[in-house]
């Protein structure tokens, strides 16, 4: 063990002088671990950028659809290198500080190995998360129903991910644990519903006035940039106790079905009013179906 400095040794500036060059080379090295971020940031932005631009050069879908893939990569590729940058960093800073990083890290090792046995949980959940990003199953800003849970997903990192319900809970779910996976708003969103009208109405004429409205709908702002299709009507779906019901569906932009579906009631129940058209209190007029992303089968 070295002696106490003397208070003379205190006083001269060559006691100092090793402390402060070990000062200097840690600011340095917090220095270029922050430049190394703004760095790494700036490139995968602008590797988001130019790839988005490529995929829409050779067709690779919508620009919305491709920025939101680009854009959860890019989050989840910056987390892990800022990881192993700063965990760089807090190494060569020990080292710096004198402490002898080696004990360290061979312990670390051996803890990591204890911990990799306890530890199969997160080893599946970062794998499941991995795939999910490889497969394109779901994306930043989606909006998705997650073991039962719906809501828009604002996070995905390797091990868990995020979504905001409609009531603002966040609902954390870890990726391992993903058993059911519905994504609401990929390439396109469909608004489902379901008209009930009592019997003794026309239903031709019901239907006629449904397209009516819904072309009326499609030619008008915010509306007309929305919507991707002209409305499908089914037709007379079902006999119900409560009257005949109609189903039909609009065809949208992601996330933008409810804001069609929403003024489709409203014209919906005013048109039908002034129409004559009655239908029953008994049950809801017009019954919303769960949005789907993909055609269904015949």
């Amino acid at each position: 063990m070295k002696d106490m400095p003397t208070r003379p040794e205190l006083l001269k500036l060559d006691y100092y002088a090793p402390m402060a060059v070990n000062v200097v080379r840690i600011v340095f090295i917090l220095l270029v671990a922050l430049i190394f971020t703004r760095i790494i940031s700036r490139m995968l932005r602008g590797l988001r950028e130019y790839t988005v631009r490529m995929m829409l050069k050779s067709g690779g879908g919508s620009e919305f659809e491709l920025e939101k893939r680009a854009r959860t990569i890019t989050g989840l590729t910056r987390k892990t290198l800022f990881i192993a940058i700063w965990i760089t960093a807090a190494l060569m800073i020990l080292k710096e500080m004198n402490f002898d990083v080696g004990p360290l890290l061979a312990g670390a090792g051996v803890a990591g190995v204890a911990i990799g046995f306890g530890a199969q949980n997160i080893i599946k959940d970062v794998l499941a998360g991995l795939f999910m990003m490889m497969e394109n199953q779901v994306r930043v800003n989606d909006v998705a129903i997650i073991n039962g849970k719906g809501g828009l997903v604002e996070e995905i990192n390797l091990r868990t991910t995020v979504l905001r319900g409609e009531d603002g809970a966040v609902h954390i779910f870890p990726n391992g644990s993903i058993q059911s996976l519905s994504n609401l708003t990929r390439d396109y969103s469909f608004y489902m519903f379901n008209l009930t009208v009592s019997y003794n109405n026309d239903t031709d004429r019901v239907i006629a006035i449904l397209k009516s409205i819904a072309d009326e709908l499609s030619q008008e702002d915010p509306y007309r940039s929305v919507v991707l299709a002209p409305i499908e009507i089914w037709g007379v779906d079902k006999l119900a106790d409560a009257g005949a019901i109609v189903k039909a569906r609009f065809k949208t932009v992601p996330n933008k079905q409810w804001l069609v579906g929403r003024e489709m009631n409203r014209r919906i129940i005013k048109r039908f009013e002034e129409a004559k058209i009655a239908m029953p209190s008994s049950a809801p007029a017009v019954q919303v179906m769960l949005p789907t992303t993909a055609e269904p089968r015949a």
